[in-house]
């Protein structure tokens, strides 16, 4: 028998698995975002008589592919339709009662891509292991981010909170504990966490949150959101208003938001981008500034990033053992670091290293985590991990990347979305320690390690051997941003 459950716009029928976890798939939890609701805050959804049919995902928020490289190493799942805020749901005690901790789930995607269909965020494995598991869809790109007068900033994030007020109020129908939700994602799903713990609004909608590969130090200010605004609508040949924008069709406005990114990564002029200049996302949080949490969030906090982030991004291009010395220095001069006392510190942890080796540790640190580190420091008693286990893909030479732990975390390491980051000799070892880790904390509060202080500053370090904490890992390099980022 397929298994029912009621929500409080109506009943939905979803699939039960062998293993005796169900799951219930595409479920609206706010109105398509479409026609008078386009750049509006999002709205109910509509209710419905009978049981509605829940297993199949849901469309997804309109987004152009990853430009190659990319679309080879990242699968992009695309699932035309309006109706595209929506999650999915995968509980091992479909019914009210079992009152078992959640965890919800943002994905990344540089907030222009990603969706919660992807295979590669099957929450089977936590479901498996006691969770209730939502992931969730949230508008990208120009309908989620971009700035337009007259309309709210952020929709994005907007549609997320609204996600979590409906898990609040539905959860327990699935066998969930409302009063104990953990929020977690990665990139562009952990950053928007990052502002979220800062949100009147999303206060006590999440008790705990994992942020990995991002944090609270990547927004636009809304000066820099109106360039990006003016030069996109440029690019259409149309006003910059929410009304021009709705009416350019969605699949010329996908394609120029994709240009937008590609334009700032060979022309990174602040002059033109503000803050995007830096990190080449023209689509991001609009805020006044980073907003920090502080010790009072109310938010238990496990943080972390991997150790060669952006790998993912030199070495598909060839961009690693080609980049100049010239593009090293003045990226550590943009990012405020003096060159000749910074790359130093760099090169003596890393002998021998070209300077693409150099540049990747150093925008590490700025991109993901430092910003880790800060945040983590603001609210005592968070814990910090790092992900090191090095991929075998490209020759060994993608390392410990950007989304390189998402098959770990997710104990998915047979998923084919994950093969072409993880390589072809993943550890199992590795994914129960990392996988059983998150479902500790999401259920207890607690990981597994030492709270994360400015005396010892334990770091539990997953990687080929036995996973152990180490004290300010790379301290001298860390030193590096005090006062600085």
């Amino acid at each position: 028998m397929r298994p029912v459950c009621r929500t409080r716009q109506g009943a939905v029928r979803g699939t039960l698995s062998a293993d005796g976890t169900a799951s219930f798939l595409g479920i609206p939890y706010a109105a398509p975002p479409f026609g008078a609701l386009r750049f509006r805050p999002p709205a109910e959804p509509a209710a419905w008589s009978g049981i509605r049919d829940a297993t199949a995902h849901g469309p997804t928020p309109p987004k152009a592919p990853y430009a190659p490289p990319f679309d080879a190493l990242i699968p992009e799942v695309m699932i035309p339709g309006e109706d595209c805020l929506n999650l999915n749901v995968w509980t091992p005690s479909p019914g009210p009662g079992a009152r078992l901790p959640v965890m919800v789930w943002l994905h990344g995607g540089a907030f222009t891509n990603g969706a919660a269909a992807s295979s590669a965020y099957d929450g089977r494995a936590f479901a498996r292991d006691g969770v209730v598991f939502v992931s969730l869809n949230y508008r990208l790109g120009t309908d989620g981010f971009l700035h337009l007068d007259g309309v709210p900033d952020n929709r994005g994030l907007l549609d997320q909170m609204a996600a979590l007020e409906w898990i609040r109020d539905n959860i327990a129908a699935f066998g969930g504990d409302p009063d104990r939700i953990t929020l977690f994602g990665e990139s562009a799903g952990a950053i928007s966490i990052g502002v979220l713990l800062s949100q009147a609004r999303a206060r006590g909608l999440f008790h705990r949150a994992i942020l990995q590969s991002g944090a609270a130090h990547h927004f636009l200010r809304p000066a820099s959101a109106r360039r990006i605004t003016a030069r996109l609508a440029e690019k259409l040949a149309i006003t910059a208003t929410a009304d021009a924008f709705a009416a350019v069709p969605l699949d010329r406005l996908v394609t120029a938001q994709a240009e937008l990114r590609k334009e700032i990564g060979s022309r990174p002029d602040p002059a033109v981008w503000g803050e995007a200049a830096l990190n080449a996302m023209p689509f991001e949080p609009v805020t006044d500034g980073p907003a920090l949490p502080g010790p009072d969030c109310g938010v238990d906090l496990l943080i972390g990033s991997n150790r060669e982030e952006y790998r993912l991004f030199l070495v598909p291009t060839e961009r690693l053992h080609r980049l100049p010395e010239a593009k090293l220095r003045a990226t550590a001069e943009a990012y405020g670091l003096d060159p000749d006392k910074a790359l130093p510190v760099y090169r003596d942890a890393r002998p021998g290293a070209v300077p693409g080796e150099v540049f990747d540790a150093m925008v590490t640190d700025w991109f993901y985590r430092i910003p880790a580190i800060r945040l983590a420091e603001s609210v005592p008693g968070s814990y910090m991990y790092e992900f090191a286990r090095r991929s075998s893909a490209f020759d060994g030479r993608l390392g410990a990347c950007h989304g390189g732990e998402l098959a770990y975390v997710f104990d998915l390491l047979d998923d084919p979305a994950h093969a072409p980051v993880i390589g072809d000799d993943p550890a199992q070892a590795v994914a129960d320690a990392m996988h059983g880790a998150w479902v500790a904390f999401a259920t207890t509060g607690e990981p597994g390690w030492a709270a994360y202080d400015l005396h010892r500053r334990a770091t539990m370090i997953f990687d080929d051997a036995r996973p152990g904490v180490v004290e300010d890992p790379r301290g001298a390099e860390r030193a590096l941003w005090e006062g600085v980022r």
